[in-house]
């Protein structure tokens, strides 16, 4: 068979090895001049650096499996991770259940409460049973008012801004079951990260793909499904010299976003209302390359309102700074709508507003340790998954024959991530090639 894919991100490599793997000639046109999607990364000091911060957990196994089979899972290295939060204008380390009971922000008994619900929800197996709950209700109920509103509460507006208290418990519970299955006996927890970055996956991928007969095309965005009498038949491509041609293919898989596919084919109305019923929040990345670390911290949670994104995350905190030139690499994350002032301000606005509040982590900062900055937004970053979520599910198979979608609204119950992109678009291929 003839098969077309849209998209070169985790999700679209990962079924298009397994479609090449299967002797099929498959096809993968990507609009952006690089692959890898929002695991792409950037050239830092001569090494490379992801745009948006990636790492792996010990119990990613879908992406960890095709290292392994590419040959390079030797590449993965592990880590011991250092988490830290800020909240009543300090920084508590949250590492271990010691940093815990070691909480001041909050009283003894609730440091207590907050770790018998993490427990419960470690030992819970069936999500299902949390689907028509919220998350902050859940909290609320179990952990009580004081744990909710001091931690939890300002983490999820920070992720989800106005829709925070609508987002289903079962996504916080895979949240929960993912950090705790990443820590050993004592509670420590380990972080995996390839020594040559996520560009080593992607591109090894796209190296195996073409060397089985595959093509990857950059810089060649699809703009229409070819569909006859109900059925996909082809995609119509823009060259990068501008020329479009129709390309006939036997199967289809789109792993654009939700609110995008539309643009590409028209679909029945039923498929459609799924489509839009799950709304995303953009997401905006800054990069700094500084002269000096801001703090000793991997990964630092903000659970404070007046601070103006989400976390820090100091990758040099986990690899070596040599890696990149000999710069301290920290990254400011935050999401917000794709029509907030933040996502639309330039690099310059966007380091006025958030420069001042880094002296909160390091009272020695000075602007002058920045030396580069990088500016990454992203429209599609997080589906806002909320209660019952699983009835709302669009599809893999479109209403239109031989027609897939495989896209992060689709990943369920855990958080969007490359681990499970890439499950999926290995567990879609197979049913693509069992005939749907």
């Amino acid at each position: 068979m003839r098969i077309g894919v849209i998209g070169a991100g985790a999700a679209g490599l990962a079924a298009a090895y397994d479609f090449a793997g299967a002797g099929h000639g498959v096809t993968v046109y990507e609009a952006a001049p690089f692959v890898g999607g929002q695991a792409s990364t950037i050239e830092v000091g001569g090494g490379r650096l992801e745009l948006g911060y990636h790492h792996l957990f010990t119990n990613d196994h879908a992406i960890l499996d095709l290292m392994d089979e590419l040959g390079i899972g030797e590449s993965m290295q592990w880590i011991p991770s250092t988490v830290g939060i800020y909240t009543n204008q300090k920084v508590y380390r949250w590492s271990t259940p010691i940093d815990l009971l070691r909480f001041s922000a909050l009283s003894l008994r609730d440091r207590i409460r907050m770790g018998m619900v993490a427990k419960k929800l470690q030992r819970m197996d069936d999500w299902r049973a949390l689907e028509d709950t919220t998350a902050a209700a859940w909290i609320r109920e179990n952990a009580g008012a004081s744990v909710y509103e001091k931690v939890w509460e300002p983490l999820l507006r920070g992720k989800f801004g106005d829709r925070f208290e609508t987002v289903g418990m079962p996504w916080f519970w895979s949240k929960i079951h993912t950090r705790f299955a990443s820590r050993d006996r004592l509670g420590r927890e380990k972080l995996g990260y390839p020594a040559n970055s996520f560009d080593e996956v992607f591109e090894t991928l796209t190296a195996r793909i073409r060397s089985m007969g595959g093509a990857v095309h950059l810089e060649t965005p699809v703009t229409r499904v070819l569909v006859e009498n109900g059925t996909a038949t082809g995609l119509r491509v823009k060259h990068p010299d501008g020329t479009e041609t129709d390309e006939a293919f036997d199967l289809v898989l789109s792993t654009t976003p939700s609110f995008a596919f539309p643009e590409l084919v028209d679909l029945p109305d039923a498929y459609l209302e799924k489509l839009g019923a799950v709304e995303y929040m953009g997401a905006v990345v800054m990069i700094l390359e500084m002269t000096r670390p801001l703090t000793s911290v991997y990964w630092m949670n903000i659970a404070d309102h007046e601070v103006p994104f989400l976390g820090l995350i100091e990758h040099t905190n986990l690899m070596p700074k040599e890696k990149y030139g000999g710069s301290y690499v920290l990254y400011l994350t935050n999401y917000v709508e794709r029509q907030s002032e933040v996502f639309l301000m330039s690099t310059d606005e966007l380091l006025d507003v958030y420069a001042p509040h880094l002296s909160r982590f390091n009272l020695e900062f000075d602007r002058s340790w920045i030396t580069r900055v990088h500016h990454n937004k992203v429209s599609a970053a997080q589906p806002v998954m909320g209660v019952n979520y699983s009835r709302h599910l669009p599809e893999h198979q479109t209403p239109l024959a031989n027609l897939f979608l495989a896209n992060t609204t689709q990943i369920y119950p855990e958080d969007r991530g490359t681990n499970y992109s890439v499950r999926m678009g290995r567990e879609l291929a197979a049913v693509m090639l069992r005939g749907g």
